[in-house]
């Protein structure tokens, strides 16, 4: 239990901004998967660094474990309070600070979401890029170095953070990196905080790059003979050197289902979503040239969306993939996996782990970001039936195991939270203990989201 001293401390300071009501705390415990319920015993919502540092020392003095929370959309349990405390929820630090066009930067509080910036840019003839489909924060995208379907060209967040404020585990506020484009000055503390989910400090500024919006836009659907034609289509296109902005995959599950769910009448064949930015020449030429090589791949004939509107619906139905899939069995959760392979070896893989989702008898429709090697597969379980969970638990094991032996990785951006764990050590080895005694080093009691990422102290 938090300490009545901490809570008088914490009421003190923040007033009807500390809250312990069972709504709260609840929403608060949540994932968005399978992973059970773990609230936390306090919410407090600061509306500047100030007063995280000032809540983070007290505690700190008291011993008391402490969670950041942006807008709950995680995939691991990243957000749970595992040994309760207190959550610091950013959704009041939500502020543009500072849009720097000259230099295409932009200075954000971590409460700000993609879409509430990229709305805010719009005059400047910026924007930012990176879309991992939920309106996440960007607070939260840094922490778990978020992508999604727009990586292929622009990167992950961590190609995005120029610079960050932290608090650390004792209340300390830090600044790492600065606005220049490169620095040789000792270690990339920032590259180090974006990716370690809470767990060594919070971050309560964050400098993020920006791009210039693409001149024209258009995007396509091409439906494929087989997996491995849709895949080898987008080596080849990778190695020739064009560069859509998304290169998206579906399975002929997922197919279906968009069918019923949103009318998208695409023949039942594995599909590429694809979109392309640059100038007028450049899109016409890099989309014809594609449509050469999906068919010399068994690629069938282009659906076109060059509209905003269509490109809308088309990215729409892709983002809300994940939830449509769950809606075909009410009242289930998911396992959902997060393997990144070699592109070389991304067929492969989906095909492995189709054979093994088939032969479990459940239902995991596969889609993923295909340019990048990163596949999803949606195992549908059951929340209440625990042999159902724990053969998706093991089919989603397997299918890290099989990733790990082609040289990839158990998450290619969902993060690895509690849910992933387990995995670390067979993917970093000794480097896992690295990582561990960089936690002490910053977090000695380890108070920071406690049971995520790393060895417990």
């Amino acid at each position: 239990m938090i300490p009545q001293d901490a809570l008088s401390e914490l009421a003190s300071m923040l007033g009807e901004r500390l809250s312990t009501g069972k709504s709260d705390l609840d929403l608060h415990g949540r994932s968005e998967t399978y992973h059970a319920p773990m609230p936390p015993e306090a919410v407090v919502y600061p509306d500047t660094t100030e007063e995280v540092s000032r809540i983070v020392a007290i505690c700190a003095r008291h011993g008391v474990p402490v969670v950041g929370w942006g807008t709950g959309t995680a995939l691991e349990g990243h957000g749970s309070a595992p040994r309760g405390g207190v959550t610091i929820d950013f959704r009041r630090m939500d502020k543009v600070l500072e849009v720097v066009p000259e230099d295409m930067l932009v200075r954000v509080q971590p409460g700000v979401t993609r879409e509430s910036l990229n709305t805010e840019l719009r005059a400047t003839g910026l924007f930012f890029p990176v879309d991992p489909g939920a309106n996440a924060s960007l607070g939260g995208m840094a922490a778990t170095r978020a992508s999604g379907t727009t990586a292929v060209r622009y990167g992950t967040m961590a190609d995005q953070v120029r610079a960050l404020e932290v608090v650390l585990a004792d209340g300390r506020i830090i600044h790492t990196g600065t606005r220049a484009r490169k620095s040789s000055a000792g270690y990339d503390l920032t590259r180090l905080f974006v990716g370690s989910e809470g767990t060594l400090g919070l971050m309560t500024e964050l400098t993020l790059r920006l791009w210039g919006q693409p001149e024209a836009v258009s995007a396509a659907v091409c439906g494929f003979d087989t997996t491995d034609g849709a895949i080898d289509a987008v080596i080849t296109a990778m190695q020739m050197g064009l560069t859509p902005a998304r290169i998206e995959y579906v399975d002929v599950a997922t197919v279906r289902i968009l069918n019923a769910a949103d009318g998208a009448a695409l023949p039942e064949r594995p599909h590429l979503l694809l979109e392309f930015h640059g100038t007028e020449e450049a899109v016409a030429a890099e989309a014809a040239r594609f449509g050469d090589i999906a068919a010399e791949h068994g690629g069938g004939a282009y659906a076109w969306a060059t509209q905003a509107e269509d490109r809308s619906r088309l990215w729409s139905m892709r983002h809300r993939a994940y939830h449509t899939i769950l809606a075909t069995r009410p009242g289930a959760t998911a396992v959902v996996t997060d393997v990144c392979v070699p592109i070389s070896k991304l067929g492969e893989a989906i095909m492995r782990a189709a054979a093994d989702i088939h032969a479990s008898g459940l239902d995991g429709p596969i889609l993923g970001h295909v340019g990048d090697g990163n596949y999803h597969a949606i195992l549908l379980v059951d929340r209440d039936d625990p042999d159902e969970i724990a053969e998706a638990k093991r089919l989603s094991d397997a299918m890290v195991a099989h990733a790990l032996d082609l040289g990839g990785t158990a998450t290619g951006e969902h993060g690895v939270g509690f849910g992933k764990l387990h995995l670390m050590e067979a993917e970093h080895g000794a480097a896992w203990d690295v990582m561990g005694a960089l936690k002490r080093a910053l977090d000695p009691d380890g108070l920071m989201n406690p049971g995520k990422l790393v060895r417990q102290n």
